[in-house]
């Protein structure tokens, strides 16, 4: 069954420029031209991924993004982005966005960044055995996408999830924030290791973790983090 993409996007030639790409690379391609629209699509139906422009009419993709992490769908989301908007970058990836990419794109790129997205989504949800993890405060459920911190239950986007998913895997062990990159974005682009960073920082703030004195996701300084599952 061919995977199906929904591009959220105001620029006709763009959509009809991608929409061919994808066909030809066996994508079914499904796509809405404004952001009140486009939200509609999907919630209502079911995509391997999302492809979500910032700047949109009636309803900006940052708003569309909140949202639907906000009704628990987790369906990998690829945020487009102007070249100049750094901000827009790590405003998306904090509200629930897993990966972002500059326009103008290279087409080539863009079937990677969406290849890789939907490789790593379906790993994890093939691999997510872990049951939920509880302690006082914090209960971490992978398999439903949900973290609960002081009865306030959050949506994990579907990177949160391969995140933590990855850090459970490698519980107590100091991990480069390279491998990090490597294992769970899994290609090669200009994406840094800031992109931990902020996903690792949106981790912290729904798990109720301090960033100076934290009790799950630890800062190795120069290299990475080291992750301890909550407890009893």
């Amino acid at each position: 069954m061919a995977h199906k993409i929904l591009m959220i996007e105001d620029e006709p030639g763009l959509i009809l420029t991608v929409g061919d790409r994808l066909v030809s690379e066996r994508y079914e391609f499904d796509s809405a031209s404004d952001g009140i629209s486009g939200e509609e699509k999907a919630l209502r139906e079911r995509y391997s991924l999302i492809l979500l422009d910032v700047m949109l009419p009636g309803k900006d993709g940052f708003e569309i993004c909140k949202n639907l992490r906000g009704r628990g769908n987790v369906t990998p989301i690829l945020m487009l982005t102007a070249k100049s908007q750094v901000n827009d970058r790590v405003v998306g990836l904090k509200i629930g966005a897993d990966d972002y990419l500059c326009k103008p794109f290279d087409m080539n790129e863009l079937v990677a960044r969406i290849e890789a997205l939907i490789r790593r989504a379906e790993a994890s949800a093939l691999a997510i055995e872990i049951p939920a993890q509880v302690s006082t405060d914090l209960a971490i459920d992978l398999k439903r996408g949900f973290i609960t911190y002081k009865g306030q239950e959050q949506p994990l986007s579907a990177q949160e999830i391969k995140l933590l998913d990855y850090f459970y895997r490698h519980v107590d062990t100091i991990i480069s924030r390279e491998e990090l990159l490597n294992s769970v974005w899994g290609y090669d682009s200009d994406i840094t290791t800031r992109t931990i960073d902020v996903h690792v920082a949106r981790l912290r703030q729904k798990m109720g973790d301090v960033k100076d004195i934290p009790k799950y996701i630890h800062t190795i300084r120069g290299i990475g983090y080291k992750f301890t599952p909550p407890t009893v």
